[in-house]
């Protein structure tokens, strides 16, 4: 079990699993650090958003001689404010460590009308994780237990691609997010 202190307004696991695993809606949940809140309410949730840390690793690849190609990576999305929490934890420890800041976790709500919630699509490319293992799968596994499940245990090699969704809660979304869809998650 772990000992981190999810806040209880974000603790949503337990509404929403089942032996089935997640249940999904046109709502979404993204973590992300508290120093990126402002910039996304003026302009949305953007690929590859966090515009200040992209800019720090070109500069040091121009300083070491190297070339840096940003890509555009996709949003990462989940149906539960939970886990979008442990991935607001993960951005917040990076940025901290980049800029010696004192950012906070933050979860926002991404609420999509029918036509742009088909876009939401499983998060196949998390497979690596499921090799490996690592911090999300324990998290995972903590919450299933926690909930009197048992953990799932997919096979990145056979897994049918919505059991990234149901059963580990990891999505994407291919396109920039509007922020009159957005809502930042408090008590």
């Amino acid at each position: 079990m772990t000992d981190r202190q999810i806040p209880t307004y974000l603790q949503d696991a337990d509404q929403l699993i089942s032996e089935n695993g997640f249940k999904t809606s046109n709502v979404w949940y993204h973590g992300t650090a508290s120093g990126l809140i402002e910039s996304i309410q003026e302009k949305g949730l953007l690929q590859s958003g966090d515009k200040e840390s992209n800019a720090r690793a070109k500069k040091t690849m121009s300083t070491i001689g190297g070339s840096y190609k940003e890509n555009k990576d996709p949003i990462c999305l989940s149906q539960s404010k939970e886990l979008a929490y442990f991935w607001a934890e993960q951005a917040t420890k990076q940025r901290n460590l980049r800029f010696g800041g004192n950012e906070e976790p933050v979860v926002i709500a991404i609420s999509l009308p029918d036509d742009l919630n088909s876009d939401v699509k499983p998060d196949v490319g998390a497979a690596a994780m499921l090799i490996i293992g690592n911090a999300y799968t324990d998290e995972l596994k903590t919450i299933y237990e926690k909930n009197g499940l048992t953990a799932p245990d997919v096979d990145p090699m056979n897994a049918d691609r919505m059991e990234y969704l149901s059963k580990l809660g990891l999505a994407y979304y291919k396109k920039n997010i509007d922020p009159r869809y957005i809502q930042l998650v408090t008590e």
